[in-house]
């Protein structure tokens, strides 16, 4: 059994921002590219990998508190937050980060634990309204 994080065999054991719901996540290849795996329940959801420093920067450039505004993929985004840069053909890779069609939101809920794990970034753990910012 692999002992590095990160992995299908010992995924991040992550908690979403206001701490009420547990997932895990790992980083994989599909089709060649480097995807996160984000399991939530019985719900699996694939990221591509470079939103991590592709989000990192965009905090760093940012340079204060960002709102998260995580929303489900059918449902807008609000204006100005890291759910809505996720989605943004003005990010690096022009659109969406998210890569199962119907499951490509939530960026904004299921990231930033990550980078807060990673020590990328810090997020708040408030019932509701979280918001980061890059370390």
């Amino acid at each position: 059994m692999s002992s590095e994080l990160g992995t299908k065999e010992n995924p991040w054991k992550l908690k979403t921002p206001p701490q009420t719901s547990e997932y895990e996540m790992f980083q994989t290849e599909k089709d060649g590219k480097a995807i996160l795996v984000c399991t939530v329940g019985k719900t699996i959801l694939h990221y591509d990998y470079r939103c991590i420093e592709d989000l990192h920067a965009m905090l760093k450039q940012h340079g204060d508190w960002m709102e998260l505004g995580s929303a489900d993929e059918q449902k807008p985004a609000k204006e100005g937050t890291v759910e809505a840069w996720g989605r943004s053909s003005e990010n690096p890779v022009g659109g969406w980060y998210g890569l199962k069609k119907g499951f490509r939101g939530r960026l904004g809920m299921y990231i930033p634990p990550l980078l807060e794990v990673l020590g990328l970034a810090e997020v708040e753990h408030n019932p509701r309204n979280n918001r980061m910012r890059a370390i």
